[in-house]
């Protein structure tokens, strides 16, 4: 293998590269991980470069309605268990870019509990088509203006080709970009990290800084579980709800926790944050794009805004505290990141809502919601099929003053959370995203807008109130006191729990299956456990 006996006595760390030649994701990551080895090697250490399943939200979720998606995450958590604690490795500098690869890192880190630094690898540039500017997110959106003949095949195809420019995840608070300022609010990457520019200089830097810092946090013995404490989860959650990230980290956060064993509520905490302000309005949440926020100072730049509201004496990979990290940083851009006291929007971006639909809590993306709707009643119309909802917008049932119910599509019901972003975002397209609401125990993309209460726990496979919903049953909706409401009796709604059929095992025989045996709650973030 072309190894120096004398290297044996140095620092073995593992590059954890989840990378794949399917995915645009990933197509600058092998770039990234040999300057992360050079650097790990210039500072005295020893890299490995360890491959892993790498899924990809757009691809992946091809096949079986996108029910691989979720699973891949907890995949890959295994997948880094077997090769560095497998190996006995010193450390770990992990590679996350698409929607799942950050959450996985974290879970990875938290579990094995061996020195660790994320090094988000950043976002892809959109384009312009037809005098216009072109993302993922507006080919998304696309899809719903042809099914509502606003727009033919032909521009939307034409949309596709011109909607990528570059290497990296979706342009946007989605999920990745979320995921990525996540890593770097928890303290588990390096200050000024993310979001990024995937294929950029500055990512090139932050690569090497990498390199070097792992080495030094495997002689320190600095570990994540020194990180990963209850006040570093309160200021992800704080940060998370004042820039509006998108609604997938909650149940991120709380697996982070869970396999970090942290004693903290996540979603106690979303509830307790709900005296902050959104701060920045980062597309899909407003108008600003994802490198002006960037340029802005990105997450730093908005924790230095919340640092009132933050815990600064947490620790982080640095080495340093979070107060010490900002404090380094140039101040950011009040014209895209706003102070606290003069925010965007005087409402906190995501919000926890429960109710007898919901009694373990639902996830809203309050800052992607239309501000005129607070409050919104509609008669149910219930499909536990994507793709069936999809052709009712098309054929007029999905119709204005409508609450669309996509159930059986959650980590059990899947089996496998189902993508139902797909939907959602055809529904804007359509022009009905501020007049149909959407309630659902399947996955959202975090590049959706509208009227969407995800995550619906507990998930009507789990025999939660969601499978006792009938059509035409009235849903009402109420974001200011954060309720969700079937309106029947609990005397009504027991029976009908009472009454559900007990729900068939998948026929899969694979992953999937194995899957659905194993997942927990979405409300423990649904992370696989053997029962005891």
């Amino acid at each position: 293998m072309g190894i120096d006996e004398a290297d044996f006595e140095k620092p073995k760390i593992a590059v954890v590269n989840s990378s794949s030649g399917l995915s645009v994701c990933f197509q600058h990551l092998d770039a990234v991980a040999e300057t992360v080895k050079k650097a790990i090697r210039d500072a005295g250490g020893l890299p490995f470069e360890i491959r892993t399943v790498a899924p990809s939200d757009f691809v992946t979720s091809a096949g079986k309605q996108g029910r691989y998606l979720m699973p891949s995450r907890d995949l890959l958590v295994n997948d880094i268990e077997v090769q560095v604690e497998g190996a006995e490795l010193d450390g770990m500098i992990l590679l996350s870019s698409c929607d799942k690869t950050t959450p996985a890192h974290l879970m990875a880190a938290g579990r094995l509990n061996v020195p660790a630094i994320i090094l988000p690898c950043g976002f892809q540039l959109g384009s312009n088509c037809g005098g216009r500017d072109n993302d993922i997110e507006e080919v998304y959106k696309a899809v719903g203006a042809v099914k509502a003949k606003k727009m033919t095949l032909c521009e939307l195809k034409e949309m596709t080709r011109n909607a990528i420019h570059g290497p990296g995840v979706c342009a946007g608070l989605a999920t990745a970009n979320s995921m990525h300022c996540m890593a770097e609010a928890l303290g588990m990457a390096l200050p000024g990290n993310a979001p990024i520019r995937a294929g950029s200089a500055e990512l090139d830097t932050y690569a090497r800084k990498a390199g070097a810092r792992i080495v030094a946090l495997v002689e320190q013995d600095i570990r994540p579980r020194s990180i990963l404490t209850p006040a570093s989860f309160r200021n992800a959650v704080r940060v998370a709800t004042s820039i509006g990230c998108s609604v997938n980290v909650v149940r991120h956060l709380t697996a982070t926790a869970a396999e970090a064993e942290c004693d903290v509520d996540i979603l106690a905490e979303f509830a307790a944050a709900v005296e902050l302000p959104q701060i920045t309005q980062i597309r899909p949440n407003g108008p600003d794009r994802i490198e002006q926020f960037a340029v802005a100072g990105g997450v730093s730049g908005a924790m230095a805004m919340l640092l009132p509201k933050l815990d600064g004496s947490v620790r982080t990979v640095s080495g340093a505290t979070l107060a010490d990290n900002l404090a380094a940083r140039p101040a950011p851009d009040p014209e895209i990141i706003r102070p606290l006291d003069a925010p965007f929007r005087n409402e906190p971006g995501l919000v926890i809502v429960r109710g007898n639909l919901a009694p373990d809590g639902s996830v809203v993306k309050l800052s992607a919601v239309p501000p005129s709707v607070r409050r919104f009643r509609g008669q149910a119309i219930v499909f536990e099929n994507e793709a069936d909802a999809i052709d009712a917008i098309e054929s007029g049932q999905v119709c204005a003053g409508k609450v669309v119910i996509l159930r059986m599509l959650g980590p059990k019901g899947g089996p496998g959370t189902v993508f139902a972003a797909s939907f959602m975002a055809a529904l804007v397209g359509a022009g009905l995203g501020a007049d149909v609401a959407v309630v659902t125990d399947g996955e959202l993309s975090g590049l959706n807008s509208g009227i969407t209460i995800g995550q619906i726990m507990p998930e009507a496979a789990e025999r939660g109130p969601l499978a006792a919903v009938e059509d035409a049953d009235m849903v009402t909706i109420d974001l200011e006191a954060r309720t969700i409401t079937l309106e029947i009796t609990d005397q009504d709604l027991a029976t009908r729990i009472d009454a559900l059929p007990q729900r068939a095992r998948t026929d899969e025989r694979g992953w999937l299956a194995m899957y659905q045996k194993l997942v927990q709650p979405l409300s423990k973030g649904a992370i696989l456990r053997v029962d005891e």
